[in-house]
């Protein structure tokens, strides 16, 4: 009937690809095929990058419009979106192949693991981090009372573990990690974080939450079997990340330097060149543990917003590190949530030979500035055009279709453009954060391990688990939107 007097029809998007109500995708309806066979063309609408998606698509609008037009069902013969940028990029930029040539060689380095889509630093995270392509896996290095060392993201398991259900009453406050109070590993046997559970954390507000199907899936990682699973999936390299270290030594009596050499040591990761084996810490003096060893690279973690670094203070950090990472703030200056200008960071530091990573990257929406047009692929585009030497990052399959993008290198027929501060909005002037100074970088010397009952306890080695087993053409139409009233009424976090 509706071929007697259309050719085409316009169709939400859920009319072919439905979500239920817990955000999961269902099987695609026939509605595409059918109109097919009756001669008509299929145009889906709806799309939009501030909507709240699917979790199958890991806050990645690209990933949802490759669904509609590279399955192996059916293409739509349009898409009308509201972000017509968006649309055109993933189906004239991103790969179908994930294994198509890199075009970008900044390292994609995970942040506990893909933990945008399963607990932090899980077994399961760690494996969808390298399923993604991720260059370099991480483990923040975590110590029990007994001296068991496990990957974590902090100290603190109150939001990362069901630690707040079973423990509450061990809850204290440790001014030199953070002001809150928490539940910290240190303070619990191996067994008893045993027993708890890995919980996803969310970073938003309201229903930007993560995947409440994998809110306590996977299990915790010792590192030794960390480092076990790294050999065995070939990952090209491991960051270990050590916090802490001196509060450790001098009030627990816990030797996390000497516990991360031995378990380096015992994976023989110490004596290869085969895998890289990052090394970060924001303290100067465990970083110089670790110099001695020509296979390890040694990265500084700055917690600090910087503007850029003197040319002496650029070589100080080339003392202690071969690399820094920095908060994004310190590469792109914002203000009222738009791009005011860009620092001189990364040249700064490159000009000592000290390799920037930029982090952490997130896809939602309400992690990203509004000129990045609620798209984690420009924000991607702004910091490699700014020659990051790597992207830390919550969800690694999104970077590495990036890296392997078509338009990611001049002369391409479409282009992931980079932001251009002021071009959509001119922001009220904001002062740039501070130059990187030597107070900023030099730590005092690490004091020594504390005799006390718990520098006697056993080894890692003697509380560890089983090693884990390896685990078309079409139109994009742009629809009428009121963007920037759109962009100035969310209500959106920049971290």
């Amino acid at each position: 009937m509706i071929k007697s007097f259309a050719s085409g029809i316009v169709v939400p998007k859920e009319y072919i690809w439905p979500v239920n109500k817990a955000r999961i995708l269902q099987p695609a309806t026939t509605l595409v095929q059918d109109a097919h066979k009756a001669g008509l063309s299929v145009f889906a609408s709806g799309f939009a990058n501030d909507n709240f998606l699917s979790y199958n698509y890991s806050y990645d609008p690209a990933r949802e419009y490759l669904q509609f037009i590279d399955n192996s069902q059916f293409s739509v013969d349009g898409l009308l979106s509201e972000f017509p940028s968006t649309a055109s990029e993933a189906i004239g930029c991103l790969p179908q192949d994930k294994n198509a040539s890199r075009a970008i060689k900044s390292l994609i380095i995970s942040h506990n693991g893909a933990s945008g889509d399963f607990p932090a630093a899980t077994d399961l995270a760690y494996q969808k981090a390298i399923d993604d392509g991720a260059d370099i896996i991480d483990c923040s290095v975590q110590l029990s009372k007994d001296g068991v060392a496990f990957c974590s993201d902090r100290p603190d398991l109150m939001k990362t573990t069901t630690a707040a259900t079973l423990f509450i009453d061990r809850s204290t406050n440790v001014p030199e990690i953070q002001t809150a109070d928490g539940i910290f590993s240190f303070d619990l046997e191996w067994s008893e974080i045993q027993s708890l559970k890995p919980q996803i954390e969310s970073f938003f507000e309201g229903d930007l939450v993560r995947n409440t199907a994998n809110k306590n899936a996977g299990k915790f990682v010792t590192l030794s079997e960390f480092l076990e699973l790294a050999k065995t999936r070939a990952v090209p390299g491991v960051l270990i990340y050590i916090q802490n270290a001196a509060y450790l030594s001098s009030a627990k009596g816990l030797d996390i330097v000497g516990t991360v050499s031995t378990a380096l040591s015992n994976a023989t990761l110490d004596k290869q060149s085969t895998q890289k084996v990052l090394i970060q810490s924001d303290d100067s003096s465990v970083l110089l543990k670790f110099k001695d060893n020509p296979n390890y690279q040694r990265v500084f973690y700055l917690k600090e917003s910087i503007s850029g670094a003197p040319d002496q203070v650029a070589k100080e950090v080339k003392k202690y590190a071969d690399a820094i990472f920095v908060h994004r703030d310190a590469i792109v200056v914002a203000s009222n949530n738009f791009a005011f200008n860009f620092t001189k960071t990364v040249p700064a530091l490159q000009a000592a030979n000290v390799s920037v990573y930029v982090g952490i990257l997130k896809n939602e929406f309400e992690n990203l500035i509004f000129d990045y047009l609620s798209d984690p692929y420009v924000e991607l585009s702004t910091f490699n055009s700014q020659k990051v030497d790597g992207f830390v990052t919550d969800y690694p399959a999104t970077a590495n279709f990036f890296a392997r993008s078509s338009c990611a290198t001049n002369g391409s027929a479409y282009s992931i453009k980079p932001v251009e501060p002021g071009f959509f909005y001119v922001p009220d002037p904001v002062a740039e954060p501070p130059l990187l100074s030597t107070a900023d970088v030099v730590d005092p010397p690490l004091p020594a391990i504390a005799k006390n009952s718990t520098a006697d306890s056993p080894s890692e080695s003697q509380h560890q688990a089983p090693p884990p087993k390896p685990s078309s053409a079409s139109i994009v139409v742009g629809t009428q939107s009121l963007f920037f009233a759109t962009m100035l009424a969310l209500l959106t976090i920049y971290v």
